[in-house]
């Protein structure tokens, strides 16, 4: 049988078709939302409503910022597991989400690993002391003195039960000998509020939301939690420099629901990493002393496994539980 040059050429631009639609696809329809597991106000937020507007721009699609909060990030992170993967729907997932609760939760309702892919991380948020008008001591090691004569009275506010706050400085109080008495509130911005009117004495907080909070006189920073000084507050001692040889800082990153497409992973990721090149961002960033650190997919994934077993170590020690 004769077959015309026609006819295979038609045949070849059918096969060609045919394989173009069975790979799948980097298109993503329709407007994109980013869960945000916590109240508006809180780093976590600022850097997602920044990254939604620079993807706006890179994607082509409305990027928008849901806040979901509740249960230190889990109902939203929930929320964002349970949803189609076909890359409308994205977790700007932290240590709270992905390290702290998978060991301090005994029924979390998703998985970190399982029931999401990695996108990209996106910052390495540091840390800082911050004391409240209520206490008058002049430096860290002041503070530490007064925690030490009073075991378990002077207050310590963090975001919630079980938060990276919270443990960050039970790290610290662990490192230096002390006892402080908790007070979780439902978010980083409301703590962050009662540690600046003296309800509260002390608070772990990323250190652009503390640096913003000292301009007025309202806190004192101490000390930042980070191995170097940072470059936002460059006159701020680390602990070690003070004597207490620690470091803790807290990530936040991109995921997306388990079996979102590989091409839409990974379109995704590049999208992020030239985000996170655009000066509007990058001025966001600065403010919260927040440092850019993208990655790809499967290095998201190692950083959250070791974290997971970096944080799940002091969270079995302290036998913190959240129910």
């Amino acid at each position: 049988m004769r077959v015309s040059r026609r006819c295979l050429t038609a045949l070849a631009i059918a096969t060609t078709a045919q394989r173009a639609a069975a790979q799948p696809s980097e298109h993503i329809s329709g407007t994109i939302r980013i869960v945000v597991p916590f109240p508006p106000g809180g780093i976590t937020d600022i850097v997602g409503r920044a990254l939604a507007q620079q993807l706006t721009v890179i994607l082509g699609n409305a990027v928008v910022v849901e806040n979901r909060p509740g249960a230190n990030g889990s109902i939203g992170t929930s929320i964002a597991a349970r949803a189609l993967p076909d890359g409308t729907t994205l977790l700007l997932g932290v240590t709270d989400t992905h390290a702290v609760n998978p060991a301090a939760m005994r029924n979390l309702p998703y998985d970190p690993l399982r029931d999401f892919v990695s996108v990209s991380n996106i910052t390495n948020v540091p840390l800082v002391l911050a004391v409240g008008p209520t206490r008058k001591e002049a430096d860290l090691q002041g503070f530490i003195a007064a925690a030490k004569a009073q075991p378990g009275v002077l207050t310590n506010a963090s975001w919630g039960v079980g938060s990276t706050s919270q443990i960050a400085m039970l790290r610290l109080a662990d490192a230096a000998g002390f006892e402080l008495l908790h007070v979780p509130f439902t978010g980083a911005a409301p703590a962050a509020q009662a540690l600046a009117a003296g309800q509260v004495d002390s608070m772990v907080l990323p250190a652009g939301a503390g640096e913003a909070l000292s301009r007025d006189g309202g806190i004192r920073l101490l000390a930042a939690l980070s191995p170097a000084r940072l470059f936002l507050l460059p006159g701020l001692p680390t602990l070690q420099e003070q004597g207490v040889v620690l470091s803790v800082s807290i990530y936040q990153a991109v995921f997306a629901p388990t079996r979102t497409p590989g091409p839409i992973v990974e379109r995704l990721n590049g999208a992020i990493r030239q985000a996170l090149r655009a000066g509007p961002l990058l001025e966001v960033l600065r403010s919260q002393a927040a440092i850019p650190e993208p990655t790809s997919p499967q290095g998201l994934t190692e950083l959250v496994r070791r974290e997971q077993d970096a944080w799940g170590r002091i969270i079995r020690a302290s036998n913190i539980r959240l129910e």
